[in-house]
């Protein structure tokens, strides 16, 4: 016998020595003999003692040689991958062929048999009742399940039956933890003849409202043979486009990009299809949706400027005639009589008076914008306080930054200030400012790099090739600003040749903290309005992207996160952060999220912070009934008060995860067996099962253990002994 909570020896020596002391002192004073008074004593220390005892929780080994006790659990794949017919027939149908007709006979005679199946929870199913309906396999969760339904009993072993289409995650590292050897079966075929399957769909940022969105696909051929694989893509359900896509190799995959221009006004699903044919087994996999986001509330931009000029013109027409922007303008225009600057200011009403300085000075009017252009800053323009400002504006607010203009980059300007490691060039080491042998594009002119072919900050076309052409036709710059090189995790989108023949970064990206930054190093891109036909918007269309771009990761002060990819009876999470006007966070907000369903259905649930830390989101969950696209609303209060509110869109059933690669794994199943000390089994290899699970039997049987304190002889033992005491009391006559 052991303990399954025993206590350190400086703990129980002195609980011991103190029950004897309480039962001593309960009849040190009582008038009867010495004999007596230890008698009582005795039964009442004895008493103090088995109770500690008992806390200490009392376990037996078990060890039963003949094994007839032991049991040996079957698990059944009941998920609907399961049904899929390529092995003469169902595989749920060999599961149960292979059950009633090998596993059984060969087993029960020595051990005691349990069919368990498994899909989304675990549950005890006779053979002839196993079916492939669940709707999804969570073969990690059924194994905690086991580990808890046999706990206390002699578990020999697992035999899994699983065409191992796991939609959970690490089944390998619970299968080492429930301490019991795993035989898998695998169940499906290696090659699914005629199944064609969409891997993946995704879609690109939509910067601009009226721009073209790209919509990524692979898809592949499970059937073990090359061919073609047809593609079509639905807009909110209508086919706008079709491609046909060869494939380089048996069971590699294709990938392809549509191009299409959402609706204005509110989220749009794109679903790419596979054409089902009669003989594909499983249509299910043939579809995947993604849902591309209407459009957000307009994005304020805030543009210091430190000297007017031909841009600043020309960058505030392009900026302002877009209706998803709302520019505010701090122009220094030079100093007053006591050698301060002063700054003409452009902006709203309500939003002008904190520019009167150039600058906020005021956390929350500065995180009042989403997006900061600093266009020839200079040292003499910024204090650093407000330099400091603006880095945690875009690391921890998550804010864009757009750094241009020669006085940006010389000495006085940035150049060793708390901006510099933000920005996703060095302004220091201009020797070490090549990144590239001259293009020959010629001096001063725009060349795309490959990252910046396809990043929307760049798309003036309808592909990459066509933004390549275009960019190649636009006027040369006046000059180009000798700064270093890119910082590592940088993005280079845009190179222009110096005079001395070498390319230089134009354009460069990086993210930095919550945020992004972006550097332009040219000077006088207004000559791309001027030197173009009137019709030519490339001028406008880049410095709109590039803003919008810098500011679509900010959010408002209620955040609302919505997963990716959500599932029909999934329990989904909703995560809703909550700050003030200046992005402090608020601990004592009360936030109540609305859900409205597809069909109208509205569902109320109260969010609920997960953890003390005041930074953490708020948290809901609630369980969609239904595939479609669910609207979310979070509204945020303190103290009755409405802090502010969030909305977004959630693609419920944009794929079948259950369907996804039904070709029998292996892989995971052959993990699974490693990691718990079994073996992959084949249908010949069942006759020597019970042999194998024999030998093991006693590690299992002393590894197992029966609790003894909370069985009725431990309630009855202190009872007797209390009823012994309180009898001996009576007899002798004692209160």
């Amino acid at each position: 016998m052991t303990f399954a909570n025993p206590l350190p020896w400086w703990v129980l020596v002195p609980a011991i020595c103190a029950a004897a002391a309480l039962a001593w002192q309960a009849y040190r004073r009582l008038a009867a003999s010495i004999a007596r008074r230890t008698t009582l004593s005795l039964l009442r220390f004895v008493t103090l003692l088995a109770i500690v005892l008992f806390l200490m929780r009392p376990v037996a080994h078990v060890v039963d040689a003949s094994g007839r006790d032991a049991v040996v659990a079957i698990l059944v794949d009941t998920s609907r991958s399961m049904g899929i017919h390529d092995m003469g027939g169902s595989r749920i149908d060999a599961a149960r062929r292979i059950v009633a007709d090998r596993l059984v006979p060969g087993l029960e005679d020595r051990f005691r048999i349990e069919t368990l199946g498994f899909g989304e929870s675990l549950e005890p199913k006779p053979v002839d009742q196993l079916s492939a309906t669940a709707r999804r396999s969570d073969l990690r969760a059924a194994l905690e399940a086991l580990r808890e339904r046999y706990r206390g009993q002699v578990l020999a072993g697992v035999v899994l039956l699983s065409d191992g289409g796991d939609t959970s995650a690490a089944a390998e590292h619970t299968a080492a933890e429930t301490g019991v050897a795993v035989f898998p079966i695998g169940l499906g075929a290696a090659n699914v003849p005629g199944d064609q399957e969409v891997l993946s769909v995704t879609a690109a940022e939509a910067v601009l409202d009226d721009a073209r969105v790209d919509i990524g696909v692979a898809a592949v051929s499970h059937s073990g043979e090359r061919g073609a694989i047809d593609l079509r893509l639905l807009e909110n359900g209508r086919v706008i486009q079709t491609a046909r896509v060869n494939a380089s190799a048996p069971d590699t995959p294709v990938r392809h990009v549509f191009r299409a221009s959402p609706p204005a006004g509110s989220p749009t699903v794109y679903t790419v299809e596979i054409p089902t044919g009669a003989g594909d087994p499983v249509p299910e996999n043939n579809t995947r949706s993604v849902l591309v986001p209407g459009p957000s509330r307009p994005r304020r931009i805030l543009l210091i400027e430190g000297a007017p000029g031909f841009e600043h013109g020309f960058l505030m027409r392009a900026l302002t005639a877009d209706q998803g922007l709302a520019v505010d303008a701090s122009i220094r225009k030079g100093k007053d009589d006591h050698g301060a600057n002063t700054y003409y200011v452009q902006a709203a009403q309500s939003r002008a008076d904190a520019l009167v300085s150039g600058f906020p000075e005021r956390a929350d009017a500065l995180a009042a914008y989403d997006a900061i252009v600093l266009a020839n800053v200079d040292a003499s323009m910024l204090t650093n306080a407000q330099v400091e400002a603006t880095r945690q504006f875009v690391s921890r607010r998550g804010g864009g930054l757009l750094v241009l203009g020669a006085a940006s980059f010389a000495r006085q300007g940035l150049l060793g200030s708390a901006l510099e490691d933000a920005l996703p060039l060095q302004l220091s080491g201009r020797d070490g400012g090549a990144i590239a042998s001259a293009n020959g594009a010629g001096v001063n002119r725009v060349t795309l790099t490959s990252e910046g072919a396809v990043h929307p900050v760049m798309q003036i076309a309808d592909d990459p090739e066509a933004s390549r052409a275009r960019w190649s036709q636009v006027p040369p710059l006046a000059t180009v600003a000798q700064i270093g090189g890119p910082r590592p995790g940088a993005s280079v989108l845009a190179l222009a040749d110096s005079a001395g023949g070498t390319a230089r970064a134009l354009v460069a990206v990086q993210r930095f903290g919550l945020g992004r930054t972006m550097i332009f190093t040219g000077e006088a891109s207004w000559r791309w309005r001027m030197h173009l036909p009137s019709s030519d918007r490339t001028y406008e269309t880049f410095w709109r992207q590039a803003v919008r771009w810098l500011a679509l990761p900010a959010g408002d002060p209620v955040q609302l996160t919505l997963p990716a990819d959500a599932s029909a009876g999934d329990t989904i999470p909703l995560k809703v952060l909550v700050r003030t006007a200046s992005f402090e966070p608020i601990s004592d907000a009360e936030v109540d999220v609305r859900i409205s369903a597809p069909d109208g259905r509205m569902e109320q649930v109260r969010a609920a912070r997960s953890r003390g830390d005041a930074e953490a989101p708020v948290e809901a969950t609630f369980r969609p009934a239904a595939s479609g696209v669910y609207r979310v609303t979070a509204e945020a209060r303190r103290g009755g008060t409405l802090v502010g509110s969030a909305t977004g869109s959630l693609l419920v059933g944009g794929a079948d995860f259950e369907m996804t690669d039904p070709r029998l794994n292996m892989p995971l199943l052959q993990r699974v067996a490693q990691a718990s000390g079994g073996r992959v089994l084949g249908e010949s290899d069942v006759p020597a099962l019970a042999d194998s699970l024999r030998s093991r039997l006693p590690a299992a049987a002393l590894a197992a253990t029966r609790d003894l304190w909370n069985t009725g002889w431990s309630f009855a033992a202190i009872v007797l002994l209390l009823t012994a005491e309180w009898v001996l009391r009576r007899q002798w006559g004692l209160r």
